[in-house]
Protein backbone atom coordinates (compact mmCIF):
# COMPACT_ATOMS: atom_id res chain seq x y z
CA UNK A 1 0.00 0.00 0.00
CA UNK A 2 1.45 3.88 -0.88
CA UNK A 3 2.58 5.34 2.10
CA UNK A 4 3.03 2.07 4.37
CA UNK A 5 6.93 1.05 4.25
CA UNK A 6 7.82 -2.11 2.01
CA UNK A 7 9.39 -4.80 3.52
CA UNK A 8 11.27 -5.54 -0.35
CA UNK A 9 12.28 -1.93 -0.55
CA UNK A 10 15.91 -0.35 -0.62
CA UNK A 11 14.80 3.14 0.64
CA UNK A 12 12.75 1.71 3.52
CA UNK A 13 14.98 -0.61 5.08
CA UNK A 14 17.87 2.69 4.93
CA UNK A 15 15.01 4.47 7.03
CA UNK A 16 14.61 2.16 8.89
CA UNK A 17 18.01 1.46 9.67
CA UNK A 18 18.07 -2.00 8.72
CA UNK A 19 20.80 -0.94 5.77
CA UNK A 20 23.53 1.43 6.09
CA UNK A 21 23.95 4.80 4.63
CA UNK A 22 26.17 7.83 4.87
CA UNK A 23 23.31 9.91 6.18
CA UNK A 24 23.64 14.09 5.38
CA UNK A 25 20.07 14.92 7.17
CA UNK A 26 17.23 13.98 8.66
CA UNK A 27 14.15 15.65 9.10
CA UNK A 28 10.53 13.89 10.81
CA UNK A 29 9.81 13.59 6.83
CA UNK A 30 12.81 12.72 5.12
CA UNK A 31 15.72 11.26 5.20
CA UNK A 32 19.20 12.15 2.71
CA UNK A 33 22.15 10.21 1.81
CA UNK A 34 24.90 10.02 -0.20
CA UNK A 35 24.76 7.98 -3.24
CA UNK A 36 26.70 4.71 -3.84
CA UNK A 37 27.84 5.35 -7.04
CA UNK A 38 27.63 9.38 -7.45
CA UNK A 39 27.13 11.14 -10.90
CA UNK A 40 29.07 14.34 -9.35
CA UNK A 41 31.39 15.88 -6.55
CA UNK A 42 28.09 16.18 -4.34
CA UNK A 43 25.57 13.24 -5.12
CA UNK A 44 22.48 12.92 -2.55
CA UNK A 45 19.75 11.32 -2.41
CA UNK A 46 16.17 12.92 -0.99
CA UNK A 47 14.07 10.69 0.31
CA UNK A 48 10.58 10.54 1.93
CA UNK A 49 9.95 8.47 4.78
CA UNK A 50 6.65 7.42 3.23
CA UNK A 51 6.72 4.82 0.75
CA UNK A 52 5.67 6.15 -3.15
CA UNK A 53 6.90 4.63 -5.97
CA UNK A 54 7.53 7.92 -7.91
CA UNK A 55 7.79 11.61 -7.63
CA UNK A 56 4.46 12.06 -8.81
CA UNK A 57 2.15 9.51 -6.62
CA UNK A 58 4.25 11.05 -3.90
CA UNK A 59 3.06 14.81 -4.65
CA UNK A 60 -0.76 13.84 -5.85
CA UNK A 61 -1.29 11.30 -2.33
CA UNK A 62 1.27 13.92 0.05
CA UNK A 63 2.01 17.40 -1.64
CA UNK A 64 3.30 18.35 1.74
CA UNK A 65 5.83 15.83 2.04
CA UNK A 66 6.38 16.08 -1.60
CA UNK A 67 6.97 19.72 -0.98
CA UNK A 68 9.66 19.02 2.02
CA UNK A 69 11.91 16.56 -0.72
CA UNK A 70 12.65 19.37 -2.60
CA UNK A 71 13.36 22.01 0.82
CA UNK A 72 15.94 19.46 2.34
CA UNK A 73 17.38 19.04 -1.00
CA UNK A 74 17.64 23.25 -1.11
CA UNK A 75 18.99 23.28 2.14
CA UNK A 76 21.64 20.51 1.49
CA UNK A 77 22.66 22.16 -1.55
CA UNK A 78 23.62 25.41 1.10
CA UNK A 79 25.46 23.94 3.75
CA UNK A 80 27.59 22.01 1.03
CA UNK A 81 28.04 25.18 -0.23
CA UNK A 82 26.80 24.60 -3.98
CA UNK A 83 27.05 27.81 -6.21
CA UNK A 84 24.18 25.83 -8.61
CA UNK A 85 23.13 22.57 -8.34
CA UNK A 86 20.30 20.09 -10.16
CA UNK A 87 17.23 18.25 -8.54
CA UNK A 88 16.29 15.16 -10.49
CA UNK A 89 13.23 12.37 -9.84
CA UNK A 90 13.87 9.59 -12.55
CA UNK A 91 10.25 8.37 -13.00
CA UNK A 92 9.81 4.93 -14.37
CA UNK A 93 12.40 2.41 -15.59
CA UNK A 94 12.76 4.04 -18.71
CA UNK A 95 14.28 7.10 -17.26
CA UNK A 96 16.80 5.05 -15.10
CA UNK A 97 14.95 4.95 -12.03
CA UNK A 98 15.96 1.54 -10.32
CA UNK A 99 14.73 1.96 -6.79
CA UNK A 100 11.02 2.47 -7.13
CA UNK A 101 10.43 4.77 -3.71
CA UNK A 102 10.38 8.52 -4.35
CA UNK A 103 13.67 9.98 -4.07
CA UNK A 104 15.77 13.16 -5.74
CA UNK A 105 19.00 13.08 -6.63
CA UNK A 106 21.00 16.76 -5.57
CA UNK A 107 23.49 16.84 -8.38
CA UNK A 108 26.22 19.82 -7.67
CA UNK A 109 30.14 20.43 -7.63
CA UNK A 110 30.89 20.55 -11.24
CA UNK A 111 29.30 21.97 -14.08
CA UNK A 112 25.85 20.31 -15.30
CA UNK A 113 25.25 20.90 -18.72
CA UNK A 114 21.87 20.81 -20.41
CA UNK A 115 20.67 18.70 -21.66
CA UNK A 116 22.52 16.05 -19.86
CA UNK A 117 23.60 13.09 -21.36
Amino acid sequence: MAGEPQDDCLFCKIVRGQIPATIVRETETTVAFRDINPQAPTHVLVIPRVHHPDAASLAAAEPAIAADVLREAGEIAAEEKLEGYRVVFNTGSGAGQTVFHAHAHLLGGRGLHWPPG
